[in-house]
């Protein structure tokens, strides 16, 4: 990932870092679209208990397996992040109000972009609006019955 370049007086020499950079858009958007699906397999396992339990275990793996990818996904981006701000000791210098290099502003720079690219709070929105729909499903099924 890195290269790493500890000098004699103990600081880091930054110019050997390699620059980390957000990733391409599709990219983002197809992870995006993999945690939606494990979302709704989830929720939907409730309603299927009712519909056609043969489906529960399948729609269950199904959810599992997306979950596996998009959560390692996401465990990659949030370790790429603390990395970029340790080896660069952004928190530090901001705390002492150390001038930035180019290659820190351009660290705080892909920090930044990262995070609004991220597609994480509309994952979370979608995952709030389908819990919500799953309870009233499974209340109107029960009810019904």
């Amino acid at each position: 990932m890195y290269n790493l370049i500890i000098m004699k007086d103990g600081n880091i020499n930054t110019s050997t870092l390699k620059h980390p950079h957000t990733l391409p858009g599709p990219v983002i958007h197809g992870f995006f679209l993999i945690g939606v699906f494990s979302a709704v397999a989830f929720r939907i396992i409730i309603v299927l208990q009712h519909l056609e339990p043969s489906w529960v275990r399948p729609v269950w793996y199904a959810g599992v397996i997306g979950y596996i990818f998009f959560f390692l996904y996401r465990y990659h981006i949030s370790k790429k992040r603390k990395k970029a701000v340790r080896d660069y000791d952004l928190i530090e210098k901001l705390k002492t109000n150390a001038c930035l290099s180019d290659d820190d502003r351009d660290i705080v720079i892909y920090l930044l972009s990262s995070i609004m690219k991220s597609m994480e709070d509309l994952n979370y929105y979608i995952i709030f609006i389908l819990s919500i729909l799953a309870i009233a499903a499974d209340i109107a099924i029960s009810a019904l019955k």
